[in-house]
C-alpha cells in the first residue's frame, strides 16, 4: 500500500505520530522514498497542498493532509479519521483574513475592489462569494503575511499562534474557515480487502497514538482504609485497576488521566495519603 506523508511543516510531527503508532520512518538525504519498517507499505513525501489530488487519482492510496486542502483542490477522497494535530502540538489551524493594522479595512466588505493574497485560492474565492465582496484574489507562494500593504490589500493566510501576524503589523479581520490534519484514502482503495484493512489498521493505531498524546499513566499505593477517598479523586478513563501488594494494608492503584489534570491531582492524591506516586507516558490508548 502506498501511503503519502506530508513534507513541510507537518513532516516531523507525523513521522512523530507514526512513530507512536509503531511505524518507524527514516527519511534518507533528499529521497522523496521514506524507508518505513513495514513491508507492506510503501511510503512517499508529497506537499499536504496536492496529497489529495494524488490520492483521488489513485496514485497513492491512502495519505495525510488538511482538510482545507481537501477543499480547497475540491477533492474526491474517503475522510478515513480526524486527527487533531498540527506543526506546533495537539490543536487545529485556522485560515485567517488579515489587514494591517490602523489601515481602513475592518470588514470583509471593506475589500470590495480590492487585492488579497493567499495559498488557498479556491478557498478564498468560496469565502468571498458567500459575503458578497467582489474582490481579486491572487496566488502567493509564500511569506504571504510580509505583502501587505505594497503587494496586496489583505490576506487570507493559515495561522497557529498569530505571533507572525503580529510581526509583520497585521491584525485578524475575521476567521475564514478552520482546518485540522486527516487521514484520507482513494475510492477504490477503500474497495480493496487488503487495502481496506491496513488502513484501518493505521488509522486505529494513530487514533490511539493521538489519544495517548493527551493522557499519562498514574500508579500509587493506598493505604485500604483510604481507598474509597483516593478512587474519588481520580477520573479514570474507565475505573482504576487495584492490584493487591505483599503489604495486605495496601493496594496498588493505576489509572489513566488528561495530562492537563494532572499538576491538580497529584498533589490532592498526596494530601489524601496515597504514596509511591508514578507518572508515566503513553505510546497508545485504545478506547
Amino acid at each position: 500500500m502506498k501511503l503519502g506523508i506530508p513534507k513541510g511543516s507537518l513532516q516531523d510531527t507525523t513521522i512523530e505520530l507514526m512513530k507512536k503508532a509503531g511505524f518507524n520512518i527514516k527519511i534518507n538525504g533528499r529521497s522523496y522514498y521514506p524507508v518505513i519498517d513495514d513491508p507492506e507499505i510503501e511510503c512517499i513525501l508529497i506537499r499536504a497542498q496536492e496529497m489529495s489530488r494524488y490520492v483521488e487519482q489513485g496514485i497513492i492510496d491512502a495519505g495525510i493532509t488538511g482538510k482545507d486542502w481537501i477543499i480547497e483542490n475540491s477533492s474526491d477522497v474517503v475522510e478515513v479519521l480526524d486527527m487533531i494535530y498540527s506543526k506546533s502540538g495537539l490543536g487545529k489551524v485556522r485560515w485567517i483574513l488579515a489587514a494591517p493594522k490602523d489601515g481602513k479595512i475592518k470588514s470583509v466588505q471593506d475589500l470590495e475592489g480590492k487585492k488579497i493574497a493567499t495559498e488557498a485560492v479556491n478557498i478564498a474565492k468560496d469565502y468571498f462569494k458567500r459575503n458578497n465582496v467582489n474582490a481579486t484574489v491572487e496566488f502567493s507562494w509564500g511569506a504571504t503575511e510580509v505583502k501587505p500593504p505594497e503587494l496586496c490589500d489583505a490576506i487570507i493566510d493559515v495561522t497557529e499562534t498569530g505571533s507572525s501576524l503580529k510581526a509583520n503589523n497585521l491584525e485578524i479581520i475575521d476567521v475564514v474557515m478552520e482546518s485540522n490534519t486527516k487521514l484520507i484514502a482513494n475510492n477504490d482503495a477503500m474497495k480493496d480487502p487488503e487495502k481496506r484493512k491496513k488502513i484501518d489498521q493505521i488509522s486505529l493505531l494513530l487514533e490511539s497514538a493521538l489519544v495517548a498524546m493527551k493522557k499519562v499513566g498514574l500508579m500509587m499505593n493506598v493505604e485500604r482504609s483510604k481507598l474509597g477517598q483516593i478512587t474519588k479523586l481520580i477520573p479514570a478513563l474507565k475505573n482504576p485497576t487495584i492490584s493487591e501488594l505483599t503489604d495486605q494494608n495496601y493496594v496498588a492503584v493505576n489509572t489513566i488521566i488528561d495530562e492537563d489534570q494532572v499538576r491538580e491531582i497529584i498533589p490532592k492524591l498526596k494530601l489524601a495519603g496515597a504514596s509511591g506516586i508514578v507518572e508515566y507516558t503513553l505510546n497508545k490508548v485504545v478506547i
